[in-house]
């Protein structure tokens, strides 16, 4: 019995040693600098005050400064009422500017802040913030004015 716990154990070791080596990873390739490749405008952006259920939404507008063509991959948003408009591997040239439209439906109350992620080629991406504040409209507006009401039952 205690030659099989000591045979038991030291391949248990064994085992164990021969998992702590290291695999090999392959190496990725380096991911430049957006800032050298595009010009990306109003990547924060406040919506300011927005009333509770109005849809708003605002142009990402992006340059092409380098000399390569550039595509977006994927535009990935943090929640569903974010709506991301853009053109998925369209290329575009040198000097080229384009777009991404991010919706956003308005259904929050009170401050918010949203995310999304532009994956461009060549492994690059960059994320965008929007921010606002939502309120609720109230049922009446204005207050009741008395005058009216007197004048309606005065005529039935």
């Amino acid at each position: 019995m205690k030659k099989i716990s000591i045979l038991l154990s030291s391949l248990f070791i064994v085992g164990m040693l021969h998992a702590q080596t290291t695999a090999t990873v392959a190496p990725q390739a380096p991911v430049g600098d957006i800032t050298k490749v595009l010009d990306i405008k109003e990547t924060n952006h406040d919506f300011g005050k927005i009333p509770y259920g109005k849809p708003a939404e605002y142009d990402v507008l992006i340059k092409n400064i380098s000399n390569d063509s550039i595509k977006i991959e994927n535009v990935k948003v943090g929640c569903g009422c974010t709506t991301p408009k853009y053109q998925q591997g369209q290329a575009y040239a040198p000097g080229e500017t384009f777009k991404v439209t991010l919706g956003f439906n308005g259904y929050t109350e009170g401050p918010f802040t949203k995310y999304a992620d532009i994956f461009f080629s060549n492994g690059m991406s960059k994320q965008v913030i929007f921010t606002g504040t939502g309120y609720k409209v109230p049922e009446q507006a204005a207050p009741a004015n008395i005058s009216i009401k007197k004048m309606k039952t005065s005529v039935n």
